[in-house]
């Protein structure tokens, strides 16, 4: 599958389950470890977990699974790994804390396709607006 497309379903269903401030980078030429970083946000750990849940399970319909999974217990920190895609989730606190940005601030930003009308449908449906 064309990695533009992961990142894609990785960062839609971030949105679905309502993540935020969703970064992509190419780090190719930078990181020895992955080719791509998405990094989010989730408002608490449980919702956080949450988020990593539901990604690795849209992933797994695709035929992809992770080779490592990190931080699913404590949920300030989440890393789901897939070899040439690793995907971090934090907690607010926790992503300024570490700052990954930074660690590869010489990454390319991705421009992600996000459809957010999906869930802007789905709030009025259970008569509750985002």
């Amino acid at each position: 599958m064309d990695p533009q497309l992961i990142l894609n379903l990785i960062a839609q269903t971030i949105f679905d389950k309502k993540g935020m401030n969703i970064l992509a980078l190419d780090v190719r030429g930078i990181s020895s470890l992955n080719d791509y970083v998405i990094i989010a946000e989730g408002n608490i750990d449980k919702h956080v977990t949450a988020i990593a849940h539901e990604i690795i399970d849209v992933l797994a319909k695709q035929g992809i699974h992770p080779v490592h999974v990190e931080g699913m217990k404590a949920g300030d920190w989440v890393v789901i790994d897939y070899l040439d895609i690793s995907v971090h989730l934090f907690m607010p606190g926790m992503r300024d804390k570490y700052q990954l940005e930074q660690l590869w601030k010489e990454g390319s930003i991705i421009d992600l396709s996000i459809d957010v009308s999906h869930r802007e449908s789905n709030a009025y449906v259970h008569g509750v607006r985002d």
